[in-house]
């Protein structure tokens, strides 16, 4: 099927007729500097048009027989003919719509839009999407952005745009549509921008507390992701924040609750997007992805369990390593499939490496904060724990091993500097592994910061030396739910773990969306709760511990203080906003130190290392 809408332009505007396929920043490759990476979208369009004018016509004088079939350039490399300009038998928005990393000017949009119809189109034809958005729910009046894009089965059918000349710090609504069919749309998104960088503290906002939803860890199988449910319709929050394991590469029968997950362990481009599509049809991150824009990282298992900069616990790119993983995929081969298919499915910006696979990044919203969102699993991390290596706990304080590796480590302890200077009132830092050590019954784990206790120490003489106040560090990764005092470990002369004397800034580590707890399986609460009071005994810089509940914590900031509210989820076997809040913490600006009494000297659920 042909479409009349676009074949008269196409070929009078090839010049910059590239424009729709590069709108759409699903094509482009998820480095900027690594453009061997991207589609090449001048010889898509190259084809597209040798295609209108084999079958429009346009040129009476020119026959299909002047046209070469040209290699098409797809992610595997196949070559497709004759194919019209555009679809028009009918798309289906399958995975309603997201927004993500927002500016003070832009935000991106996101959607998949996959063909339908009796007559599927060739894998080589473009869809074409429009994006309006606007700055009322009713969609009224002139769109504020719009556009067209080209999206294809070389990226999955995902669409992603972003939505520029915006002001800050303000709401936005946005749809998409069929190019074809303007009455085929998409639900209505719900996005916004962030301050401007000079915007004082007070202003933020409009002058209202920000509100971060953190999340982390959500396995299909595990129960249904009834937090981000919880996050979008019981809460207030402007941003929500993901700290990773978005997905999970492992198979699981999930049957009991319908959660089984369709494939098998991931390693090709294939693998990897089906996960994403299945996890992507929860109703609870649906509704979180149209409710605001998301901030993301990941952690290990967006690639496979326990990975590092060279492999992971089952492959690695040795001969041996290869034949280790379940599906034969060697570790780079599985970490690029990996990583583009995460950059297809989610609102993420490209970064501007010369280098490995950045995804981390800085965020200034105005001079209230600076969200700082670090890759501490797979960018540059030397070994960690495969399990059948174990030597890591010997090595743990090795003063060269790093988590973060010599770049990244440099341009954080920077970012902390420069966020200072620039006056803004907090650094919260976003990253997926336990930064406070734990001590487990003489046990550490050494696949979180306990393993790494050197470049955490550089850390922390950083923020000492240079007195660098009011910073938050956000966590996941470890299903359970710890809040610290941040101060050099063991250090009881310098810190007092009563009064909270003499820290330098605060943990807030969040538990699972869905995976079980480090505590046990199905664990009841009075029995983690016994686990987590000798944790907080042990361990000097804890100050809360709580391993039964999964769910997500809020984090509200204004220029006096920041408020973390946990939220527990009390059955995740059934699509349910059945939770509560079960422990809330506050730091005032300028004190380092969770205020006291922790919590108000009471929770509903862990254990206090003081109560009131």
């Amino acid at each position: 099927m042909l479409s009349a809408l676009l074949i008269g332009a196409a070929l009078a505007a090839f010049a910059g007729a590239t424009e729709l396929f590069d709108r759409n920043l699903a094509y482009s490759s998820p480095f900027a500097n690594a453009r061997h990476l991207s589609h090449d979208t001048r010889s898509l369009q190259a084809r597209h048009v040798a295609f209108v004018k084999r079958q429009s016509r346009l040129d009476d004088t020119e026959s299909s027989s002047a046209f070469t079939d040209e290699h098409y350039p797809t992610f595997y490399g196949g070559d497709f003919s004759s194919s019209p300009w555009i679809y028009n038998g009918g798309i289906n928005f399958t995975h309603s719509v997201a927004s993500g990393d927002p500016l003070d000017n832009s935000v991106l949009l996101w959607t998949r839009a996959v063909p339908i119809g009796s007559q599927l189109p060739d894998q080589s034809i473009p869809v074409c999407i429009s994006f309006k958005l606007f700055d009322n729910e009713n969609l009224s009046g002139k769109p504020l952005d719009t556009g067209d894009a080209f999206t294809s089965y070389d990226v999955d059918f995902t669409l992603k745009v972003e939505a520029k000349n915006l002001k800050s710090d303000t709401k936005y609504w946005f749809q998409f549509a069929d190019c074809t069919n303007a009455q085929t749309v998409s639900p209505v998104g719900t996005t916004r921008t962030i301050s401007n960088p000079n915007t004082p503290a007070n202003q933020v906002n409009n002058g209202k507390p920000l509100m971060l939803a953190v999340f982390s860890c959500s396995q299909y199988q595990a129960g249904w992701f009834n937090a981000y449910s919880v996050a979008a319709h019981n809460t207030s929050a402007d941003i929500f924040v993901h700290l990773g394991d978005y997905i999970y590469e492992s198979l699981g029968n999930g049957a009991a609750i319908g959660r089984k997950t369709l494939g098998r362990e991931l390693a090709t481009i294939f693998d990897y997007r089906q996960r994403l599509n299945q996890y992507r049809t929860d109703s609870g991150l649906v509704a979180a992805h149209q409710k605001g824009p998301w901030i993301s990282v990941w952690d290990d298992h967006e690639v496979a369990d326990q990975s590092w900069k060279a492999g992971t616990a089952d492959a690695n790119d040795s001969s041996t390593g290869c034949s280790w993983s379940p599906s034969g995929a060697c570790f780079t081969d599985r970490k690029l499939a990996a990583v583009r298919a995460y950059h297809e499915w989610m609102p993420i910006r490209q970064v501007d490496p010369d280098d490995k696979l950045r995804i981390w990044r800085n965020f200034q919203i105005g001079k209230l904060l600076d969200l700082t969102m670090l890759d501490t699993r797979q960018y540059d991390r030397d070994i960690t724990d495969l399990y059948y290596n174990t030597v890591i706990n010997s090595i743990a304080n090795e003063k060269g091993r790093s988590l973060m590796g010599p770049a990244q480590e440099s341009w954080f302890l920077n970012t902390l500097t420069q966020s200072k200077a620039r006056g803004a009132v907090w650094r919260v830092v976003g990253q997926q592994i336990v930064f406070t050590q734990l001590n487990e019954s003489g046990g550490f784990d050494v696949d979180a910061w306990d393993g790494y206790r050197a470049n955490r120490n550089r850390i922390l003489d950083h923020l000492y030396s240079n007195k660098i106040d009011n910073t938050l560090i956000l966590s996941g990764d470890s299903h359970a739910n710890w809040v610290s005092d941040l101060a050099h470990i063991n250090d009881t002369t310098n810190y007092d773990p009563v009064s909270g004397k003499g820290a330098i800034g605060v943990e807030f580590a969040g538990t699972a969306v869905t995976s079980s707890s480090p505590f046990g399986s199905n664990v009841k609460p009075a029995a983690a709760d016994v686990v987590s009071a000798e944790l907080v005994a042990v361990n000097t810089d804890l100050q809360w511990s709580e391993g039964s509940y999964r769910g997500f914590f809020t984090l509200e900031l204004t220029p006096k203080t920041a408020n973390a509210t946990y939220f527990a989820m009390r059955n995740i076997s059934n699509p349910n906003f059945d939770s509560f809040a079960s422990a809330t913490f506050i730091v005032d600006a300028g004190a380092n130190k969770l205020q006291r009494p922790v919590a108000g000297g009471k929770v509903l659920a862990g254990a206090l290392k003081v109560r009131a």
